[in-house]
């Protein structure tokens, strides 16, 4: 059985006892939490498609750690004319382990 999610912008293919790095979510460390934008679950041969969340769906996950994610440099240069910049990024993360997936 699994599921495909939906936390911040991004999707998820999910199955219980995944780990997976989503954007920064606000629980301490050690809470559970429910994620209910779930688009798709499928069981065996039985695939349920939201249009476009499932009602009757949600996933039940636990918050491991918050963490910074590797730092991202974006470089601009521009030849000839004395103009560059340089700006550093470290996006904010959780780490979540998915518990049950309960449809």
């Amino acid at each position: 059985m699994y599921a495909i999610i939906e936390v911040g912008a991004k999707q998820y293919s999910v199955k219980k006892g995944d780990l997976i790095e989503v954007e920064k979510q606000e629980a301490q460390a050690g809470q559970e939490i429910t994620l209910d934008k779930v688009l798709l679950v499928c069981k065996e041969k039985n695939v349920s498609i939201g249009q476009p969340y499932l009602k009757n769906a949600n996933i039940k996950a636990e918050v491991l750690a918050h963490f910074k994610a590797r730092k991202v440099i974006s470089f601009k240069y521009r030849r000839r004319k004395a103009s560059h910049w340089k700006k550093g990024h470290r996006q904010s993360l959780t780490r979540l382990k998915i518990q049950e997936i309960v449809f």
